[in-house]
């Protein structure tokens, strides 16, 4: 099997990175890939203010446990600098990363009692832009070899770690997997274990378009590698990790009833888009924004001018939808799905309610959320009938 082209991308990211963050700063976008908002409303408060923890074990929120769907709205965690990625445990209690500080929050699991807690930080490397700790996923068979996979920059590059979780906090990270170009910008960052139980990741081409159509570098895809940190079998390109191509920057990844995966895309200036992903299709970045109707690429299910959406995580609902957190859209959206691949129409939900909404999970029967307002952002649980769920 031939080895992994992370060496060469490494030395091409450090070689390039003057000029990347050269080209983030002419985009007009803020540090997530999307344009500047304007000031929004702070998110509802039902929590009673504490100090915010700095150490792991330490408490971060009051929390009310409200497992009814009908229950009113809650705010879990809050004081958070850029909440980035919920990955449920199997006991239905929850880790939520930080990305501005590499921090790690434990969310008990409703009804169960119990203080969030930080219970680790990864060691990121942070000045500027969109890098940091960013997506975390749980394998399939974490309760017989418990470990979290957590994806996270460093000053050269985005990277993943495979992190023991020791009931009560983190344990010492091992990296499986570098060499993923890191940018100011587009350093995608999602990571999910798709239905056969390899870990998929989307990356961003960080700031340097001719990266996604590039096979021999690892931005502007999606990867699909072993928990290891291999290749995994079957992949479209040999020995290559990458599952698809010609992506500008993906932060959404999810699958539905079905097993067909969807993803979520950060246009530049004119189309955001939802995918259905295949494997070794090219999704035309950056030859293409949007539906072109060109047969050498993908065209998105559904595209969103960049004002109205800015997607970053997705998640396929109880009702079979697709979820879509929306960043500079201030909105989570909901996409129906038909049975052939195709979508309803899609319908706007919470529009300003809570700022920036950077992820999305449905957790024992509710809906959660985290902002990404730059301060004060929080973890948010509300009832189905507010994600349109009847």
């Amino acid at each position: 099997m031939p080895p992994r082209p992370r060496l060469t991308v490494r030395r091409l990211v450090i070689g390039l990175a003057a000029p990347l963050l050269a080209l983030g700063a002419c985009t007009g976008e803020a540090s997530d890939g999307s344009s500047t908002p304007a000031a929004t409303a702070p998110a509802p408060d039902t929590t009673t203010s504490q100090p915010r923890a700095t150490n792991p074990g330490s408490p971060t929120a009051a929390r009310t446990p409200t497992p009814a769907e009908t229950g009113p709205a809650r705010v879990l965690l809050r004081g958070l600098e850029v909440a980035w990625s919920i990955a449920v445990l199997p006991d239905g209690s929850a880790l939520v990363s930080e990305r501005d500080t590499g921090d790690v929050h434990h969310v008990p699991a409703p009804g169960a009692g119990g203080d969030p807690r930080v219970v680790g930080q990864l060691p990121i490397e942070r000045t500027s832009g969109e890098g940091g700790l960013l997506g975390l996923a749980v394998p399939e068979d974490f309760d017989d070899n418990p470990v979290v996979y957590a994806y996270y920059s460093t000053d050269s590059d985005n990277r993943i770690a495979a992190v023991p979780w020791l009931g009560d906090r983190l344990g010492e990270p091992k990296v499986v997997f570098d060499g993923i170009p890191r940018g100011h910008n587009h350093n995608g960052g999602r990571i999910a274990f798709g239905p056969d139980g390899y870990l998929y990741v989307g990356t961003g081409e960080a700031g340097d378009t001719s990266l996604s159509q590039n096979r021999q570098s690892l931005g502007g895809k999606i990867l699909r590698i072993t928990p290891e940190g291999d290749p995994a079998p079957g992949n479209p390109f040999g020995g290559s990790p990458i599952w698809t191509h010609g992506h500008r920057n993906v932060q959404g990844l999810a699958w539905d009833s079905t097993g067909r995966m969807w993803a979520s895309e950060f246009g530049a200036q004119t189309w955001d888009e939802l995918n259905l992903i295949k494997a070794g299709s090219n999704y035309g970045w950056p030859e293409v924004e949007g539906k072109a109707g060109d047969p050498d690429f993908v065209d998105p299910v559904v595209q969103w001018p960049t004002a109205d959406m800015s997607p970053s995580g997705i998640a396929v609902g109880p009702d079979g939808a697709v979820y879509m957190a929306a960043l500079r859209g201030q909105s989570l959206w909901r996409v129906p799905i038909d049975a052939d691949g195709s979508a309803g129409r899609a319908e706007r939900l919470l529009e300003g309610t809570y700022g920036r909404i950077r992820d999305v999970q449905f957790v024992a029967g509710r809906v959660w959320l985290t902002t990404s307002n730059g301060s004060d952002d929080r973890l948010v649980s509300l009832p189905l009938a507010d994600a349109g769920v009847g």
